[in-house]
């Protein structure tokens, strides 16, 4: 008969959480609309997989036709296009403060009878390295331009001297570099960057949905009729409430991996179902944060300041767009405490080297203590549902 009451009481807070689903448009648009709008936004803002055809400036004083070769060079580069030509350094630097162009070359007067002469002529290019990724893209293209440049100018000497193409060669590059980048052979920033800003988004509102659900009941005063609902048990009402918020996070979870790795085809070494587990366990980890979250501060606003906090933290933290091995030791230690940085290893070991999960056991057992959390504060949760008083 126990049985069948918490059977009961269990379906019976499902079906109130349904109906507050549905009766509440925040919801529809957090669960669904939010995430299906990132997927898209994120995957077609890198459709290119690289930025492409960036402006940067040229000043040539030089003005002969070596230095309009290495002009017309820099502009053949896929990430380079050379869109103005500017008369002195003062303006191009101006170009660049004024966000016209991204970076520019610079070619000082006398260059081509320098190079001639070997006299070690210098030239020199400037980019604006407070957008990262343009500025980085652009030091490499003028850099090795300027390599290419210099070899050049460096053959030709060599054959005037006699010299055959072969021992020219042999002599500008004695070693030769046979690179293969693995896994993702394309250098395609859309395949690091969205395999997770998806999850990591659809986490972040996890964190904002669960918090939002069980500290509106607090703020409505409607938990003591939740908590009666649930026969008076903490986990048949946390049960009941979050298993509907569960599947429809997890559908979205599955939506997105059969999108990237489906669709867009990106790079899934060891197939989609590693994937689809290690995204159900990213799901259950992130609503048992939310409820340590709203356990530990149960007050609505408190708890989803404390919920955007961390889940925006999770982005920096999870060795995303740097490498946790140049944080700091402390840093390091601290990233352990984001969901996000174990799914992103696992993403790694599974989806781009293929290693079979067990490689990535340490993880999922992470994961695992995430969805344990509730336990920490299931008393002090409950406690605040039968006596908090929300004071506006």
């Amino acid at each position: 008969m126990k049985a069948n009451n918490k059977y009961k009481a269990f379906w019976n807070v499902i079906r109130r959480e349904c109906h507050r689903l549905v009766s509440r448009p925040l919801y529809l648009f957090c669960m669904i609309v939010a995430p299906l709008f990132c997927y898209i936004f994120f995957t077609t803002l890198m459709e290119s997989g690289l930025p492409t055809d960036m402006p940067v400036g040229v000043v040539d004083q030089d003005q002969t036709s070596t230095t309009r070769q290495l002009t017309r060079t820099l502009d053949a580069f896929q990430q380079s296009k050379v869109i103005a030509h500017y008369p002195t350094f003062n303006e191009a630097r101006e170009a660049v403060q004024r966000g016209d162009i991204y970076g520019f070359y610079y070619i000082p007067e006398g260059t081509t009878a320098e190079a001639q002469a070997q006299r070690r002529p210098t030239v020199s290019f400037y980019t604006n390295n407070t957008l990262l990724i343009a500025g980085s893209l652009l030091f490499k293209d003028m850099k090795t331009m300027s390599e290419l440049a210099s070899g050049a100018v460096v053959q030709a000497t060599l054959l005037a001297k006699g010299a055959t193409e072969e021992q020219a060669m042999n002599y500008l590059q004695p070693i030769v570099i046979d690179t293969h980048p693995l896994n993702n052979p394309w250098l395609n920033y859309s395949v690091y960057l969205n395999n997770t800003f998806a999850p990591g988004v659809l986490m972040l509102l996890i964190f904002m949905v669960t918090v939002f659900s069980i500290g509106v009941e607090i703020k409505e005063r409607t938990a003591r009729e939740w908590l009666r609902l649930g026969n008076n048990s903490i986990w048949i009402s946390l049960g009941g409430k979050l298993l509907p918020h569960t599947l429809i996070f997890f559908l979205m979870g599955i939506l997105y991996n059969v999108y990237l790795y489906g669709f867009l085809h990106f790079p899934c070494n060891s197939g989609i179902l590693p994937m689809l587990f290690a995204t159900l366990c990213l799901v259950l980890a992130s609503q048992g944060m939310g409820i340590l979250m709203i356990g530990t501060l149960p007050t609505l606003r408190l708890g989803l300041s404390f919920a955007s906090l961390w889940g925006v933290l999770s982005f920096s933290m999870c060795g995303l767009s740097f490498p946790l091995m140049g944080m700091h030791p402390t840093l390091q230690a601290l990233a352990n405490l984001f969901p996000l940085r174990h799914y992103f290893l696992i993403y790694v070991d599974q989806a781009l080297n293929g290693y079979p999960m067990i490689y990535s056991w340490t993880n999922y057992v992470a994961l695992l203590l995430f969805m344990l959390l509730p336990f920490l504060v299931a008393h002090r949760l409950k406690g605040a549902l039968i006596y908090y008083k929300y004071v506006p």
